[in-house]
């Protein structure tokens, strides 16, 4: 008895020695290092800005061997917030958020810091009470597109076209707006705001949505209620603070057969630039930065923190200008990198982090 005994001992023995090197578990690598779970939260409608930052987030996510879930959530705050708690809680690594909005921020996401999550936002500003000026939630990096200069390129635009026509300054502008308390259009109101304390620029008409779900239809709507009282002359240009505000008010101008008012903008889309070509006669420019870009450089951040790496607490992504006759029919937000200036360059160390230390936790490059 003691003699099968000791064999089915050795059996168990030998059977527990090749469970424990031969398979692979669940949520663990080949190597047998658990796969870090990251989320990625875009609270803005889908489309193909948003499609491309997600992409940015998960292809470069792969290459550090991270399983990437992301979550859409439309711009509905109350669903936002319940996405990044339901997140908290189910476990994962890491969370990368995009506009969340300064008011509840720090709350939304003080539970993830709590619990030892690495946090990284974009255009999201978790600030202590809500107050843009107050302390950032600790261990958070804040990104942002560098959106005091997207806004200079953009009135700078106008402001040049304006002088080259022989225009006497102010300028007259309709400017479309969202906020206060959406931090990426505040930081461009300051510049707007500065502009027009110097005397070189008027608000003749502000247009804002009531419905944020539904913004570019409300500014087709309010923009339809005013242009019939706008004549030739009273307005030099329309202000686009963010795209989707503005192509609001270009479908109300098409619809009333305006082309007399020219436009500038902020953000760009393969939807923008289908618009701004088919409708060169009011689109001029826009100001941007490439929305993949801003995931890949947000997935670095995160696995910089993920692996002990310090981390900036702010992080502006370099902005660019974008001008209506540098493009044509059928280009694409993929053949920009071709057409701007270091657009999408995703391999500088000084505004990528394509560092040597991030390149070394690549484990499919």
């Amino acid at each position: 008895m003691k003699r099968i005994g000791l064999i089915l001992l050795c059996m168990v023995s030998v059977l527990a020695l090749v469970a424990g090197c031969g398979g692979q578990k669940s949520g663990d690598s080949g190597g047998g290092k658990a796969v870090k779970k990251i989320a990625v939260v875009r609270n803005l409608q889908s489309g193909d800005h948003t499609q491309q930052f997600l992409d940015g987030c998960v292809s470069e996510g792969k290459k550090f061997g991270y399983q990437v879930d992301t979550f859409v959530t439309d711009g509905i705050d109350s669903k936002c917030q319940e996405t990044v708690a339901q997140c908290i809680s189910k476990g994962y690594d890491g969370i990368i958020v995009s506009h969340g909005q300064l008011s509840y921020s720090y709350d939304m996401l003080m539970p993830a810091v709590e619990k030892g999550m690495k946090v990284v936002t974009f255009d999201t500003l978790p600030m202590k009470g809500g107050d843009p000026n107050g302390d950032l939630l600790p261990g958070v990096t804040s990104t942002a597109q560098d959106d005091k200069a997207l806004a200079e390129l953009s009135l700078g635009q106008m402001m040049k076209e304006f002088e080259a026509k022989g225009g006497v300054y102010p300028v007259k502008v309709l400017k479309t707006f969202m906020g206060p308390g959406v931090p990426p259009l505040d930081r461009r109101n300051q510049v707007y705001m500065k502009l027009e304390q110097e005397g070189r620029i008027k608000t003749v008409y502000t247009i804002s949505p009531s419905d944020p779900s539904n913004a570019r239809g409300d500014e087709t709507t309010k923009a339809a209620a005013i242009l019939p009282t706008i004549a030739a002359g009273d307005v030099d240009g329309i202000w686009g603070a963010y795209d989707e505000l503005a192509k609001g008010v270009l479908q109300a101008l098409n619809d009333a057969h305006r082309t007399d008012i020219p436009m500038y903008t902020i953000d760009i889309s393969n939807d923008d630039i289908q618009l701004m070509v088919t409708n060169r006669d009011v689109w001029k420019s826009t100001a941007a930065v490439d929305p993949k870009l801003i995931g890949i450089v947000d997935m670095r951040l995160m696995a910089m923190k993920l692996n002990g790496i310090d981390t900036p607490d702010y992080y502006n992504l370099k902005a660019n200008s974008i001008l209506t006759t540098q493009l044509s029919e059928g280009t694409k937000m993929t053949d920009l990198s071709g057409i701007i200036p270091d657009w999408g360059n995703a391999e500088d160390p000084e505004t990528s982090f394509y560092t040597d230390q991030v390149r070394a936790l690549y484990v499919n490059p």
